[in-house]
Formats: structure tokens, C-alpha cells, sequence
């Protein structure tokens, strides 16, 4: 999505200048717009808004203009033709489902993915006549077995949450579109600085804005990204009509934390880097899951649709949740949380809170372990970081 003025701009530039909409005072920050309405020259102005004609703004449920510079701006940096914002990052997976889906669609997903998702997908969906199969993502005989004529949508998340399984999106992509099936991505663990899945073949992208392009743990937000005619057609009069707006305010965060994104990214890869191989050697971890490591099981795939490992680390340590528990609350740095892709680096017991209502089943068939742990590395001093890590791990 570009026009003529922004057509040959790198990343980087799009990420500081994309969409920016000044107003006549010529504010060199977005402006942040914290109205709710918008008034009209006259009544037949008014009514040409609401048919159409008119692109001017109308409610800010419906959209907001430092709302629309956020989403010009991510579209951007996606590669895709059209964004729509959305209160959080959860929103933006339900709406990107729901509102494609009726009554007898059939939708095929990956096994591997975050307690919220796996809860729209298995409990949510099927209330409404919706029919979902689930499959285990790296396996490609899995989504040829499941995706069949009448397949409406394939769901999946690459790097998962908290596994970091990939999935080659190019020949899932192809074995969905042989049935006219759309393919939606959830991007969050990537962003679109290390993978655009629109380039694989990805029909819809979703993103949590919550986490790297906020980076800072300060504001909730999401964003569905995919063709204007999807957009148009689909989803605009879902998320009008159902309301999980994203506010101004909200917007103009992520707009500022846009502009940081990739140089934080960078940084935050390459920290996890140095770590993930640190943790790799030591006793008290069984297993070391990065998509940087070369012994990641699919570093090849990695290597093809990412440009670097991401700023989260997997890891089992030896024992279970006694010895999870002694390492974290050994940590003296990292601090304990749930979120991830934030400036400071966040370390969470999958079993236990994200993933706690999934079930030990459904756990267990995608290995999330009582002993598993996910790191979210941040942008403090390696050093530092990995004689955290370490003093805890010796201490277990």
C-alpha cells in the first residue's frame, strides 16, 4: 500500500513517515484526534458520508483520522493493500474469522497456538455450527488429510506461542487455495520486520499491537491486514458494527512505537541470539527451542520465510513446575509476566497462566511441559541478562 509520494521509500523511512496526515498547523508529532464524533457542512454532506461518496469520517467507532495514520502506516510496512485496527490483538483474530464465517463453514487450524485462540477455535467457532478441524502444523500430510472441498478458512500462527513451531506458509497457502480456502496468519511473534506473509501467499494477517510495535507495555491494540476488497467486503461492517475500536489515544502510541520498531527488533534479536546459545549449553536445560539455533528442528524453514530468530526463547528445564518455579522466582532482572516483544525482558510458565486453560491434554500434544518456560528478551545488556539467567538456573 503506497502512493506516489512514498512509492520508493525503504522500511525504515515508511516506518517514521508513512501516512502521516497533518493538520493545518503543521504539528511535526501525528496528531492525536480524542473526539468521538465528526460534524458535517451541511445535511447533504452528512448523508453522502454515510453512503459513501463522501471519505471523510463519520464516528470514530467507525474510524478516527490518528487511527487511519496508524493503520497506513502498518499496511506499509506489511506490504498489504488495506488495515483495519482493532481494540486488541485478540479482537483482530475473532474478526478476522467471524466475519467470513456462517453456520456450516469448515475451518482448519494448527494444533500449536495461544490459550485464547485455541479457545475461539474449539469452543467458541462450534457454537456457531462452525466445524473445526486441528492439525499439527509442521506436518504437511496433516493439512492435505484435513483441508477438503467445502474448507472455507485455515488458521495458524508461525512462530506458535509458546513453541515457536513454524509452518511454511507457501504450502499450506497452496493447499488451501486449491479448495478456494483463505489463509490467516497470525504474525505476532514475527512482526512484519522479520516476516511478511503476504509474500508466501497469505491471504489475511492479524497482529497484536500490543506487543513489538508497542514495545513498551503501555497500550493494548491489534490490526487485521489483507486486500481492500476483503476489507470492504468482510470485515469493515463486522467491526463497525460489533465495535472493538481502537481509541486515539491507543493509536497514536503505536504510531510512535512504529517508528522504533525495527531498531528495537534488531537489537532484541541479537540478544536473543547470544542467550538462546547460552541456554542451549547449559545442565539445567533439557531442550532449547530458538528459530536461530541450528539445532532448531526447522532452522531451514526459518532461515527461508524469517530474517532473524525473534525476540522470544522457549526452553524445558530439567524437572517440572517446582523447578520452573525456583528458576523464575530466582530471576533478578527478568521480570515475571505474561506479555511479550516489550522493551524489558518478561519470562512466563506456559502451563501455568497463558496456556493454563488449554487443559494438560491438549498441552501435552504440543509439548508444553510443566518444566517448559518462555522468555521474552528485551533490550538490557546481554551480559547482564545472562548472568541473571544463570545465577537462577545454577540455583535450581
Amino acid at each position: 500500500m503506497s502512493d506516489d509520494r512514498t512509492a520508493g521509500w525503504r522500511p525504515r523511512t515508511r516506518a517514521v513517515r508513512a501516512g502521516l496526515d497533518r493538520s493545518p498547523h503543521g504539528e511535526t508529532s501525528e496528531a492525536l484526534y480524542l473526539n468521538s464524533g465528526f460534524v458535517y457542512d451541511n445535511a447533504e454532506q452528512a448523508e453522502a458520508r454515510f453512503v459513501g461518496d463522501d471519505p471523510g469520517f463519520i464516528y470514530s467507532r467507525y474510524g478516527n483520522p490518528t487511527v487511519a495514520m496508524f493503520e497506513e502506516r502498518l499496511a506499509q510496512l506489511d506490504g498489504s493493500e488495506a488495515c483495519f485496527a482493532t481494540a486488541s490483538g485478540m479482537s483482530a483474530v475473532f474478526a478476522a474469522l467471524l466475519c467470513q464465517l456462517q453456520s456450516g463453514d469448515h475451518v482448519v487450524a494448527s494444533r500449536a497456538l495461544f490459550g485464547s485462540c485455541h479457545y475461539i477455535l474449539t469452543q467458541l467457532l462450534p457454537r456457531y455450527g462452525i466445524a473445526v478441524d486441528l492439525v499439527d502444523g509442521a506436518d504437511l500430510d496433516q493439512w492435505r488429510a484435513a483441508i477438503r472441498s467445502g474448507t472455507t478458512c485455515v488458521f495458524f500462527e508461525t512462530p506458535s506461542n509458546p513453541t515457536l513451531d513454524l509452518i511454511d506458509i507457501r504450502a499450506v497457502a497452496d493447499l488451501a487455495h486449491g479448495v478456494g480456502a483463505r489463509v490467516v496468519v497470525d504474525n505476532v511473534f514475527s512482526t512484519p520486520i522479520l516476516q511478511r506473509p503476504m509474500e508466501f501467499g497469505a491471504d489475511v494477517v492479524v497482529y497484536s499491537g500490543t506487543k513489538h510495535m508497542d514495545g513498551q507495555g503501555r497500550v493494548l491494540g491489534g490490526a487485521v491486514l489483507s486486500s481492500r476488497a476483503f476489507i470492504d467486503d468482510h470485515l469493515m461492517q463486522f467491526l463497525r458494527h460489533t465495535g472493538p475500536a481502537m481509541s486515539a489515544f491507543n493509536a497514536w502510541i503505536l504510531l510512535k512505537g512504529l517508528e522504533t520498531m525495527e531498531l528495537r527488533l534488531a537489537e532484541q534479536c541479537r540478544n536473543a541470539q547470544t542467550i538462546a546459545e547460552m541456554l542451549e549449553g547449559h545442565t539445567a536445560v533439557e531442550r532449547a527451542l530458538y528459530p536461530g539455533l541450528k539445532s532448531f528442528p526447522q532452522f531451514e524453514l526459518a532461515q527461508r520465510q524469517m530474517t532473524a530468530g525473534g525476540s522470544v526463547i522457549t526452553f524445558d528445564l530439567r524437572g517440572g513446575k517446582k523447578e520452573a518455579f525456583g528458576f523464575l522466582n530466582g530471576l533478578r532482572i527478568v521480570d515475571i509476566s505474561n506479555n511479550l516483544g516489550d522493551a524489558k525482558s518478561l519470562i512466563t510458565h506456559p502451563a501455568t497462566t497463558t496456556h493454563r486453560a488449554v487443559g494438560p491434554e491438549e498441552r501435552a500434544k504440543v509439548g508444553i511441559g510443566d518444566g517448559m518456560v518462555r522468555l521474552s528478551v528485551g533490550l538490557e545488556d546481554p551480559a547482564d541478562l545472562m548472568e541473571d539467567l544463570t545465577a537462577a538456573l545454577n540455583n535450581i
